[in-house]
């Protein structure tokens, strides 16, 4: 945790016993990626919410940009509709 945000390890509570031999850290190179995503607040167990740790969320926004053109298209090709109407959704 201390190699991502210097100093967190500390402002956490104590991991157990449990939670260190339930955890796995591996590395490796991917190609290709998904994920699984949760809307809403997080949930913690209920005796950790007596402790003075912030929990929360960041937002995180992903908006699509002008659309760039590859160079090598051949000149007069116009931008198609799919294109310039694209939205993230």
């Amino acid at each position: 945790m201390n190699g991502l945000y210097a100093g967190r390890w500390d402002m956490l509570r104590p991991v157990t016993a449990q939670e260190l031999k339930a955890t796995t850290v591996l590395a490796m190179k991917l190609d290709e990626a998904s994920a699984k995503i949760r809307k809403g607040q997080p949930i913690d167990d209920e005796e950790d919410y007596a402790l003075p740790i912030w929990a929360g969320l960041i937002p995180v926004e992903l908006k699509a940009l002008d659309a760039i053109p590859d160079p090598r298209c051949l000149k007069g090709v116009e931008l198609p509709a799919h294109v310039k109407n694209f939205e993230i959704g």
